[in-house]
């Protein structure tokens, strides 16, 4: 059992409200776009991903914590949420109490965090994941039909048969069309994320905004902003190097389907792997004894 934290760092009022400042800002640059979209009803296959694919509101990115161990002078709890407590020195973070409430979430993201940092990083997909999910599928079947593929339907189904699938990660996985699924080396499972996960995948790194928002608020805000961050350059990356033609968008394609593209993919993949191994590192450092 992961033990709780004793508050040990005491924040003053303008240097903990200088920080939720910067936070909120440095968001709000995300958003705006975002919620203008959306109030306008249009879609971006790039930049409204993260707020589309994964479960945390706008609202609840936005919102500002210290992560545990902080304690606020001159702060109300109200202000934070129910986990909050007011005591002698300011407010701070009831961490025993939300490690006790989320001890099963919290342990199932410690141990595959964990796993996930002690595997070598595989860098051979080259970014076919996204082709497997418009394999032999007709253009009113493609998810992002509003935008249309740089190849034939034919020549993208070559690409995808030549190259093989090298997909270790479940989640992308359970988008490929079914007659891609055979082409896989890999039948990846929620079972298996534990044992199957590695550090070079591009969707596994993306995730670390998820673990860091489903840990939060044990985590500073900070950290989960550092994640998105991170999650919304792959997805730029991810896209560019998919089967659509986003050029009208501002994104050159990445043509993994040449041996050109396939060396500038990975070095991006290995520069990102790097980055997320600090980000990992630092919500394992967040939830480890």
């Amino acid at each position: 059992m992961t033990a709780a934290l004793a508050p040990t760092t005491v924040l003053d009022a303008a240097i903990w409200q200088a920080r939720r400042r910067a936070h909120e800002e440095r968001v709000d640059a995300w958003l705006t776009p975002h919620l203008a979209r959306r109030r306008r009803g249009e879609k971006h296959p790039v930049e409204d991903f993260l707020f589309t694919y994964y479960s945390h509101r706008p609202a609840q990115l936005r919102r500002w914590h210290p992560g545990a161990g902080v304690v606020l002078r001159d702060a109300d709890p109200a202000d934070f949420g129910r986990d909050y407590r007011a005591g002698a020195a300011g407010v701070t973070l009831d961490t025993e109490g939300v490690r006790a409430r989320r001890a099963e979430s919290v342990a199932w993201i410690r141990a595959l965090l964990s796993a996930t940092a002690g595997r070598p990083a595989q860098f051979g997909c080259f970014g076919m994941h996204e082709w497997a999910m418009v394999y032999r599928q007709t253009r009113a079947e493609v998810r992002h039909n509003a935008w249309p593929l740089r190849l034939s339907p034919e020549r993208t189904a070559v690409v995808v048969e030549e190259r093989g699938v090298r997909c270790s990660h479940f989640d992308a996985y359970r988008f490929f069309t079914a007659p891609a699924r055979p082409l896989n080396v890999l039948t990846p499972t929620r079972e298996s994320q534990h044992a199957l996960e590695q550090p070079g995948c591009l969707h596994a790194n993306m995730d670390l905004y998820k673990w860091a928002y489903k840990l939060s608020p044990l985590v500073p805000s900070e950290l989960v902003a550092d994640a998105f961050a991170l999650a919304r350059e792959i997805r730029t990356l991810d896209m560019r190097a998919s089967p659509y033609d986003l050029a009208a968008l501002g994104y050159p394609p990445v043509r993994v389907e040449t041996p050109e593209g396939r060396a500038e993919y990975a070095t991006a993949q290995r520069g990102f792997a790097e980055r997320a191994a600090g980000l990992r590192a630092r919500l394992l450092d967040a939830v480890t004894e």
